[in-house]
């Protein structure tokens, strides 16, 4: 059974995007080590937030190898448009603080769940990258309702019209 796309294929989907005080870039395999050191330094912080639970990050954490085979899975996903996952990066020091999740709803289509996280060293940023994400995903992003759910307010952001 194939999975149905989140956005169709005329969609450009953007690899990156720049806010003030980080960027946004499609998870990969290249992000694996920072990726592993992020999540693992912040696995109690990361249950906590609103869209995770006590599944994810597991709580015995992965070796490098098997985060490396999660990343693939995650950019495998995003290149047949099933859904995305992003890197957060801190502009100043250039380490993974977070990741942004895109998923469909089964609410239906034009519809999607997104959900970030940052380390527990960054908590400061929860309410800046959803402020960010969320005007992002309103602007640049087809979905008519996005449900987003963060330990920064979380919210269901809907298109406006015209």
């Amino acid at each position: 059974m194939t999975a149905r796309q989140l956005v169709d294929g005329s969609f450009p989907v953007p690899e990156a995007f720049a806010a003030e005080g980080f960027r946004l870039e499609l998870l990969g395999p290249r992000h694996n080590e920072a990726d592993h050191a992020a999540w693992t330094s912040s696995i109690e912080h990361i249950r906590s937030t609103p869209g995770f639970n006590r599944a994810w990050p597991p709580a015995a954490g992965m070796t490098l190898a098997e985060n490396l085979a999660d990343l693939e899975s995650h950019a495998d996903r995003s290149a047949r448009r099933v859904d995305f996952a992003y890197s957060v990066i801190e502009t100043a020091t250039e380490d993974v603080i977070g990741c942004v999740y895109l998923k469909p709803s089964p609410t239906g289509n034009d519809e999607a769940l997104v959900s970030s996280w940052v380390i527990a060293t960054r908590a400061d940023l929860d309410g800046p990258l959803t402020d960010v994400v969320g005007a992002w995903l309103r602007e640049a992003w087809p979905f008519e309702v996005v449900h987003y759910r963060s330990a920064g307010s979380p919210e269901t952001i809907r298109r406006s019209a015209g």
